[in-house]
């Protein structure tokens, strides 16, 4: 009998702690614990996230080879993290390049309609009894030397990019070519003498392959010098800092900026007061 009632008793005891209520409080302190753990757990990748972006930041320093005229590197030269370093925007930049595409095409085509072509006042011939197809103008386009019919007549179908939209353009493409390190910082070029012979060589000694674009400031000394020493090397172009766009940079392979060039860049893309506007 004493066997009998100690069983009872833990049987009672059993229910008791397994009753809907202690479940209840045991679940809400378990989802508690697990709530917390999911808590530190973010705030430890998070903490870890910026530490790892910090070191990148000042391990990871944009640079661009420093080179001499006649072809001998001097060095590298720390490129600007606002314009070189930026995310790249692939869909801004194919967005952009449509638009420079669309703006090189020109439809001047024209043709004359039925009330642009001389002659047709009087109907041919009678409408009946001729045997001959009815005719109302000369000017029909089934005559020869009549009109065209849905002819082409010049139309605009240039597009438009807004200022902030180019410059982001211009900047992310600036930066896909430094994450490429196709961008290459020259010295004196803006002195050199106006002779192909400097520049060939140039190109030789540091193996520059395919299209290349000279960026030089926009001093008209020593411009004049740099075009009549680029212009018969094929697949060489030049521009001036002022001028550069995103399609120039995305066409040509290898951007050479010079010295003066690159310390202008900064200045394009401050943001001009309005006072300075008026």
């Amino acid at each position: 009998m004493a066997a009998k009632k100690t069983n009872t008793t833990t049987r009672s005891r059993q229910a008791k702690s397994q009753s809907p209520r202690a479940v209840r409080k045991v679940s809400k302190a378990t989802k508690a614990q697990k709530v917390k753990k999911v808590q530190t757990s973010k705030k430890v990748s998070k903490a870890k996230s910026t530490v790892a972006k910090t070191k990148k930041t000042a391990t990871s320093k944009l640079t661009a080879e420093l080179y001499n005229i006649s072809g001998k590197k001097e060095g590298q030269l720390a490129l600007p993290q606002d314009i070189f370093g930026s995310k790249v925007n692939k869909q801004l930049l194919s967005q952009a390049i449509r638009v420079y595409e669309s703006a090189k095409s020109a439809h001047y085509g024209s043709t004359k309609t039925r009330s642009e072509i001389r002659g047709g006042g009087a109907k041919p011939w009678r409408q009946k009894g001729t045997g001959r197809a009815r005719a109302g103008s000369r000017r029909s386009p089934l005559w020869v030397g009549g009109a065209k019919a849905l002819g082409p007549k010049p139309r605009k179908t240039a597009l438009i990019l807004p200022k902030k939209m180019k410059t982001k353009a211009l900047i992310s493409a600036l930066s896909a070519r430094a994450q490429n390190g196709s961008i290459k910082v020259v010295t004196n070029i803006e002195k050199i003498e106006p002779k192909t012979k400097v520049v060939a060589n140039f190109l030789k000694k540091t193996n520059l392959l395919g299209s290349t674009l000279f960026v030089i400031s926009q001093d008209p000394k020593g411009t004049k010098n740099v075009i009549l020493s680029t212009r018969n090397i094929p697949r060489i172009s030049l521009d001036t800092a002022q001028n550069l766009n995103t399609y120039e940079v995305v066409k040509n392979q290898n951007i050479l900026f010079s010295k003066e060039a690159m310390d202008f860049l900064p200045n394009r893309f401050k943001p001009k007061n309005k006072k300075e506007m008026k």
